[in-house]
């Protein structure tokens, strides 16, 4: 309730600040009017996911994502000009009360636009080389192609991951890599559109640890319909890949949260990699969230694969990502280990990327 009454208020503020310095008549009662559909539409999104009929429970979702993108950036472009006009304030400068209430409806229609762009379409591929001290000569050029949070759920559909995995085949990688986060839903309402996962090819196969969206979604009957389309669940465990005469060890974790919704998935890094070869080439090890790193150091591992953060999505939240990880995305060195982090294959929310685009990854070891 208390969520409610806030969003309530924040709505309020934005139309108290620039309604009144908007043009004309016609246009502060307009935007009065868009305020109070948003208002209303961001949390019937959010109710309307316990509807049965799925279908409206996507409309609903579709509107009310887009109403808090586009409230998000009107609150925060909003917050801006009253800093600017308190700043202006001592000059006298009057007229541009009513230029800045123009300017925040005018960029936040263009930051939209733009965003929904970026998000909707097909995440670019990222090329990253990784330079590894001693690996092996056969082990020089082995690709992994990374895709990570996609959520699939209310407004990204089969379509849409159909499109990444005709990427990704395209690669032609020697691994696939799905770092969590893949879907926002019950197996029953989104198999059908995760689907398209057992299309994917490469040398040595497509292999997936969980994120913590899995876990509000049903992790056990995920993990057991990604193993039903030919994607190897790493829980805690690895495997030991074969490649021209060499061996590289590819290990998964469970996301750290794993251990409140199950406790035998607690992530643990040093279970993940017992066993192992000691003579492996390389250690890579699959975690959903960047925070893992400090662990995976410690076991041993050269390389660590993670997601989670989006990048931050969309300005200007990607400035506050590390005060939760500790990177927010791209190569990064810990110790002796590599920290890639992808900003993410798909999107959460709001369909809005700004600032964070999407990516497939495809990774490259090379002599270094």
């Amino acid at each position: 309730m208390f969520a409610l009454w806030l969003l309530a208020l924040l709505h309020l503020y934005i139309g108290w600040r620039i309604a009144p310095g908007l043009p004309g008549t016609a246009a502060p009662w307009l935007f009065a009017a868009l305020l109070l559909a948003s208002a209303i539409l961001i949390p019937l999104a959010w109710f309307g996911r316990r509807s049965r009929d799925r279908a409206r429970a996507d409309r609903l979702s579709w509107a009310g994502m887009l109403a808090l993108g586009l409230f998000s950036t009107l609150l925060v472009l909003t917050l801006v000009r009253d800093v600017v006009l308190l700043a202006a304030w001592p000059l006298g400068l009057v007229a541009l009360a009513e230029w800045s209430a123009v300017a925040v409806v005018g960029g936040a229609a263009l930051f939209m636009a733009i965003g929904v762009f970026n998000a909707r379409r097909t995440a670019r591929v990222r090329e990253v080389e990784l330079p590894l001290a001693n690996l092996p000569v056969a082990l020089h050029g082995f690709t992994i192609a990374q895709i990570s949070d996609i959520h699939v759920g209310p407004t990204i559909k089969q379509a849409y991951l159909q499109a990444i995995v005709d990427v990704v085949n395209h690669l032609q990688a020697d691994a696939v890599a799905v770092t969590g986060d893949l879907v926002d839903g019950r197996v029953q309402d989104l198999a059908p559109h995760v689907a398209p996962l057992a299309q994917l090819r490469s040398r040595h196969g497509t292999f997936f640890v969980t994120g913590n969206h899995e876990y509000y979604s049903g992790a056990d009957e995920w993990m057991a319909e990604l193993e039903r389309l030919g994607v190897q669940v790493l829980m805690n465990e690895h495997v030991v890949l074969r490649h021209g005469g060499a061996s590289l060890v590819l290990a998964g974790v469970a996301d750290t949260t794993a251990h409140h919704f199950n406790p035998r998935h607690r992530s643990d890094p040093q279970r993940a990699i017992a066993g192992a070869p000691a003579d492996a080439g390389v250690r890579v090890l699959l975690a959903h969230q960047p925070r893992s790193a400090r662990a995976a150091a410690q076991a041993g591992f050269d390389v660590q694969l993670s997601g989670h953060t989006h990048g931050g999505q969309y300005w200007p939240w990607n400035l506050f990502v590390r005060l939760q990880q500790p990177y927010t995305a791209g190569l990064h060195r810990l110790e002796q280990l590599w920290v890639y982090t992808s900003r993410g294959t798909g999107y959460w929310g709001p369909p809005l990327r700004f600032g964070a685009p999407s990516e497939i990854t495809r990774l490259r070891f090379v002599a270094g």
